[in-house]
């Protein structure tokens, strides 16, 4: 079991980054905290992109801006929005490419990733499954003590993703630890991942 799972299964400090998926916007949210006290938001934003641009470019664009945050921010974990079916199929495939992008960059930074349905994080953040995006941005300015609502919805939802892991991981790895120790489930395996270096030309 490598570093990040046994500080997750421990129940100590840890570092999240949020991605709140979407090629047009992207929000990100950087938590520090533990289980059982009151998180800390370390920072927060939008990643954008122009739709003008081609599609490899934007996610090329996207990937970039990932790999700097987990650069400058160095999380113990991303947690990342799980997509699910939308009725907008163009939206949702958006949002399928670049959660799979921050995905990536994450591997290349060997962080581990957790992937939450927004269901999870609002029934986390808000105790309701259903909560509107307004009700998850107050709560949000509330867990985390900011002076003003962090905007837009994208932001608040990537600090939501956050939150909710900083909150569920912990407990999550240790059923999961406590499985395998039973002989359920397959063996964990540490995997190192060669680093990104680009395309040689």
């Amino acid at each position: 079991m490598g570093r990040t799972s046994v500080r997750l299964a421990e129940g100590l400090f840890m570092r999240v980054l949020g991605i709140d998926p979407g090629l047009t916007r992207c929000g990100w949210g950087v938590v520090d905290g533990r289980p059982g006290a009151r998180p800390a938001a370390v920072g927060v934003g939008v990643v954008r992109t122009s739709a003008e641009l081609d599609l490899e470019l934007r996610l090329l664009e996207l990937h970039t801006s990932v790999t700097a945050l987990l650069r400058e921010h160095r999380p113990d974990v991303v947690a990342i929005e799980r997509v699910f079916t939308q009725n907008n199929k163009g939206t949702a495939t958006g949002t399928a490419q670049a959660a799979g992008v921050a995905a990536l960059a994450a591997a290349q930074a060997d962080r581990p990733v957790a992937w939450y349905t927004p269901s999870e994080v609002k029934a986390a953040i808000s105790g309701s499954g259903r909560a509107d995006k307004e009700q998850v941005t107050l709560m949000v300015t509330r867990v985390l003590g900011l002076a003003t609502p962090p905007k837009p919805a994208d932001a608040a939802d990537a600090l939501a993703l956050a939150v909710c892991h900083v909150w569920r991981g912990p407990a999550q790895q240790r059923l999961r630890v406590a499985a395998l120790a039973g002989g359920i489930g397959a063996p964990v395996r540490s995997t190192t991942l060669p680093r990104w270096t680009g395309v040689s030309r």
